[in-house]
C-alpha cells in the first residue's frame, strides 16, 4: 500500500530543494548537485539516479523523477519526436516489461496522481528541472506514459483535460528547447559576445543563425551565435550579418552612413569588416557555413552589402 503522506511529504521537500538549486544554478543544475539529494524526516533522498531514465529512491513506492539525456555535440536534442505537442511528452518505459520495478514505480505515480520531476538534459551532466509534472495517461500497450506539465501561473497557461483531470499547462517544449540552446551556445562561446567579446552574462543571448521556425533552424550549437543584447537585436533586424567562410561582420550601408553618438560608432559601425572575436574551441560547435550562407543571402535581400 502506498503511503501517500510520505510520498507527498518527500515530494514537497524535493521541490523545495530544487527551488534552492535553481536559484544557485539558474542556467542548469549540475548532476552532482542533484545526486547530493535532500533530507526529509531525517532520511536522505536523491533527486536522480546514477543511470538514465526513471528514478525511484529507496523509501518511496512511486517514481520521483524522470530524465531525458543531454544532446550529443553537434546533434539536436534527443527524443524530439516524443513530444505530442507543446505541453505533453510521450515518455517510454524502461525496457519492454511494464511490471519492471522502474515502470511499476512510474505507473504508481500515475495511479495516485503524485507529482514528479522532469529532468531535461541541456548539456553534459547539466539538467533543467521541471516540476511539478504529472503522468496524465498510462499506455502499457505502447510501453509509454504521457507526461503533462503544470504551470504555476494560470494566467500564462492553457487549461486542458486528460482522462477527466484538468491541468494548467504552458508551452514547456519550446521553453526547454530554447533554454537548452542558450546554455549550450553561451558555454561554447565561453560566455562572451562573438562580435564584441562582452562577457557580462545577463547581457548575452543565444542568437539563431537560421530561425527555429525554419526546417533547418535546429537547436544545435552550430546554428547559434553568442551575442550581446545590442548585437543580437541588430542581427535580428538585419542591420548586420556574418559572411560565411571568413566570418567577417558586415554592416548595412544605411547604418554606416548614419550620424549619431559613440554607441552607434563603436557599437555597430566599427564592426564592419572585422572578424568574429570569439569562436567555440570545438569545430563541431562553430557556426555552420551552410547556415551562415542561408542567413547571408537573406541579409543581402534586406539591404546587406553585395560583396
Amino acid at each position: 500500500m502506498v503511503d501517500e503522506t510520505r510520498e507527498h511529504g518527500v515530494r514537497q521537500a524535493a521541490f523545495a530543494r530544487l527551488d534552492q538549486l535553481i536559484a544557485q544554478h539558474p542556467d542548469a543544475v549540475p548532476a552532482a548537485r542533484l545526486l547530493e539529494g535532500f533530507e526529509w524526516q531525517g532520511r536522505r533522498f536523491t533527486l536522480m539516479g546514477q543511470g538514465p531514465g526513471i528514478w525511484k529512491p529507496r523509501g518511496l513506492d512511486a517514481a520521483l523523477s524522470i530524465l531525458t539525456a543531454p544532446p550529443k555535440p553537434g546533434e539536436p536534442p534527443p527524443y524530439d519526436d516524443d513530444w505530442l505537442d507543446e505541453t505533453q511528452l510521450r515518455y517510454a518505459y524502461r525496457g519492454t516489461d511494464p511490471s519492471m520495478w522502474q515502470n511499476a514505480a512510474l505507473r504508481l505515480a500515475y495511479e495516485h496522481q503524485l507529482p514528479i520531476v522532469y529532468l531535461y538534459g541541456v548539456a553534459k551532466s547539466r539538467y533543467l528541472p521541471v516540476y511539478p509534472a504529472f503522468v496524465g495517461r498510462d499506455r502499457p500497450a505502447e510501453l509509454a506514459v504521457d507526461v503533462v506539465f503544470q504551470a504555476g501561473d494560470e494566467d500564462r497557461g492553457v487549461a486542458m483535460e486528460i482522462d477527466g483531470r484538468a491541468y494548467v499547462t504552458r508551452p514547456t517544449r519550446q521553453r526547454l528547447h530554447q533554454h537548452g540552446f542558450r546554455v549550450r551556445v553561451l558555454e561554447a562561446y565561453r560566455r562572451r559576445c562573438a562580435m564584441c567579446a562582452l562577457r557580462r552574462g545577463p547581457l548575452l543571448d543565444a542568437a539563431h543563425i537560421v530561425p527555429h521556425s525554419e526546417p533547418e533552424g535546429l537547436a544545435v550549437t552550430a546554428n547559434g551565435l553568442s551575442l550581446c543584447k545590442l548585437h543580437h537585436a541588430a542581427y535580428d533586424q538585419w542591420l548586420l550579418g556574418v559572411r560565411p567562410g571568413d566570418l567577417r561582420i558586415e554592416v548595412t550601408r544605411d547604418v554606416l552612413d548614419e550620424i549619431d553618438g559613440p554607441m552607434l560608432r563603436h557599437g555597430l559601425q566599427d564592426l564592419d569588416g572585422e572578424s568574429l572575436r570569439v569562436l567555440p574551441r570545438r569545430p563541431v560547435d562553430r557556426p555552420s557555413d551552410e547556415r551562415l550562407a542561408w542567413r547571408h543571402e537573406r541579409f543581402r535581400q534586406h539591404g546587406g552589402p553585395m560583396r
